[in-house]
């Protein structure tokens, strides 16, 4: 008898499967996917390795967290809607409880002494990480000459040109699609941050084959349908916050920034995690850099998506701004509202345009521009390794504009060696000794507290 296939798995079991790795999801993207891979493929072998990378390039090419909407392109190849929605769910859940009452926490007790040193131990870990994430994307992207100037032009035009994150995303895509349509074996690159080494497993091989399932099979009726239903799910709170409270409200701030955000951020969590920062600290002044940093320590020691981060960002800027609501209503408030207008769109990318990228596993031009893509993805993840450094082991960072360019320059005067002592261990850790991610936040953290204490 054959095995079933996976939109034939009993759907307690999917639940199970997607909410175990939910729960494991910790390490950005990088560890998400992973987890994906080795449960999905190698462990319960319900897709092939050909269509999982294929399915995480294509979320590459979207705004948002990748990771995420690989869990929901999967749950909708296995379950249809229903599976779509729970992945994309329990994806999110876990990380959406912890970072919330570690947000409470935060506001509360933020000011004192060991919170502070908890944090400050958190911002070097997160440094680290950031660069081994730029480091594990490049090993995998970076495999020729074209790709390193790829990257290398990402970085320039957002680090020195201040360009947009769109335009360079757009670049990108331009060149890999032209040189793959060419047949150029130079865009033939693996996809993204992908797990490392893969199990090869063919698509033939697994419960879900080779073949493209009955649902997933593009449908105009059923795209309109729950296009429309995605849609009112997500612009209808924000119209009636703008309707309500009119477009200076803290509210109506976080939902249309967020909304825009949702819309416009390519290149996956980290790179989106620099226009957030920016816009969050310079443009609406909901917080300072350290406190960027901090949220971002929360967001790499749960589980989730990283970009989950954003939900303390609501959180803060609401909680300072309540008036005439309680302080810890208006942050609780902001930050399901947050998390609502990020993760809901995501949905609609992946029901709306799956069906018809299920359809070019084999095209060579889209393959191509996937690839490009990847590597413009290193450049911008490098830049916002840059600026966190820099905000983590200098206390005041000033910027330069000029002839086109943007610099930012640090006042040496303000350096914070505890801070950079702490990064150059935690990056010795990580790549000299290979210790675990957890192990490294962990022993910052103690380690921030310590020198708190002294």
């Amino acid at each position: 008898m054959p095995p079933p296939l996976p939109h034939d798995v009993p759907f307690r079991e999917a639940f199970r499967v997607w909410l175990r790795i939910a729960l494991l999801s910790f390490g950005g993207p990088a560890g998400q996917i992973a987890v994906m891979h080795r449960i999905l493929v190698e462990e319960k072998r319900w897709i092939g390795e050909h269509r999982f990378l294929h399915a995480l390039n294509y979320c590459m090419l979207l705004p948002g967290p990748e990771a995420q909407q690989l869990a929901i392109y999967i749950g909708w190849l296995m379950h249809r809607t229903k599976g779509g929605l729970l992945a994309g769910t329990l994806f999110v859940l876990p990380g959406f409880i912890a970072i919330l009452a570690l947000s409470y926490l935060y506001a509360a007790l933020g000011n004192v002494g060991m919170v502070e040193g908890l944090f400050f131990g958190l911002k070097a870990a997160v440094l680290a990480i950031v660069i081994n994430a730029v480091v594990r994307i490049g090993k995998r992207a970076l495999r020729n000459n074209v790709m390193l100037g790829i990257a290398a032009a990402a970085f320039v035009a957002i680090f020195f040109l201040d360009i947009a994150f769109p335009l360079i995303i757009l670049g990108a895509a331009l060149i890999g699609f032209v040189g793959g349509k060419a047949g150029s074996p130079l865009f033939r690159v693996g996809g993204g941050h992908g797990p490392e080494g893969a199990s090869g497993l063919a698509d033939g091989d697994s419960l879900l084959g080779a073949e493209l399932p009955a649902h997933a099979r593009p449908n105009r009726a059923w795209s309109l349908k729950i296009s429309a239903i995605c849609l009112t799910l997500w612009l209808t709170p924000v119209a009636l916050l703008l309707l309500a409270l009119g477009p200076d409200n803290v509210f109506s701030q976080i939902a249309t920034f967020f909304s825009r955000m949702a819309v416009v951020t390519f290149g996956g969590a980290y790179a989106v995690l620099s226009y957030v920062a920016q816009a969050a600290v310079q443009n609406y002044g909901w917080l300072a850099p350290g406190e960027m940093l901090d949220g971002l320590g929360m967001a790499e020691t749960t589980p989730g998506p990283l970009i989950q981060v954003v939900q303390f960002v609501g959180f803060m800027g609401a909680f300072r701004e309540a008036a005439p609501l309680d302080p810890w209503l208006a942050a609780t408030l902001a930050a399901i509202l947050t998390t609502w207008v990020t993760f809901v769109p995501c949905f609609l990318w992946i029901f709306l345009g799956a069906p018809y990228v299920e359809r070019l596993r084999d095209n060579a031009a889209l393959s191509g521009a996937m690839t490009a893509i990847t590597a413009a993805v290193v450049g911008v993840v490098l830049n916002l390794a840059v600026w966190f450094g820099l905000h983590v082991v200098f206390a005041e960072v000033g910027e330069w504009r000029g002839a086109g360019l943007r610099l930012l320059i640090p006042d040496v005067a303000s350096l914070d060696v505890a801070a950079l002592v702490l990064s150059v261990a935690a990056l010795l850790a990580i790549f000299r000794f290979g210790v675990g991610m957890l192990k490294v936040l962990g022993t910052c953290a103690l380690a921030g507290v310590l020198l708190s204490l002294l």
